[in-house]
C-alpha cells in the first residue's frame, strides 16, 4: 500500500510558478513509478507528467513540456512537480499517482496508476 498527499497548490498569476509535492508513506516508494495528472470542472482526468522509478527517464504532455519539470527524491519518498510560466488553463486539481510496471514506465492512462492522492487545487488568474 502506497498513500499520497498532495501539497503546494494556490493562486497564482499568470507567468507565475508553482511547486507542487507529493509525500508517499511506505517503505516501497522506489518501486513506483510516479506520475502527475490534473482534472478542470468538466473533463476528463488528464496526464501532465511521469518518472521512472529512479527518475532518470521523464515524459511529459505536449501541453506542458517546456514549462513543467517533475522530479523525485527517493530518499525523502516525495515527488515534485516545479511549474512555470503558468497559463490560465493549466487550472484545475493536480493529482499525483503511483504506478508498478515492468516495462514502460509512463503510461497516459489514469487506470495504470495503482494509488491515487486526494488533489491539490492550481489556480491560475490572467
Amino acid at each position: 500500500q502506497v498513500q499520497l498527499v498532495e501539497s503546494g497548490g494556490g493562486l497564482v498569476q499568470a507567468g507565475g510558478s508553482l511547486r507542487l509535492s507529493c509525500a508517499a508513506s511506505g517503505r516501497t516508494f522506489s518501486s513506483y513509478a510516479m506520475g502527475w495528472f490534473r482534472q478542470a470542472p468538466g473533463n476528463e482526468r488528464e496526464f501532465v507528467a511521469a518518472i521512472s522509478r529512479t527518475g532518470g527517464s521523464t515524459y511529459y504532455a505536449d501541453s506542458v513540456k517546456g514549462r513543467f519539470t517533475i522530479s523525485r527524491d527517493n530518499a525523502k519518498n516525495t515527488v515534485y512537480l516545479q511549474m512555470n510560466s503558468l497559463k490560465p488553463e493549466d487550472t484545475a486539481v493536480y493529482y499525483c499517482a503511483a504506478r508498478y510496471y515492468s516495462s514502460v514506465f509512463y503510461s497516459i492512462r489514469p487506470d495504470q496508476y495503482n494509488y491515487w492522492g486526494q488533489g491539490t487545487q492550481v489556480t491560475v488568474s490572467s
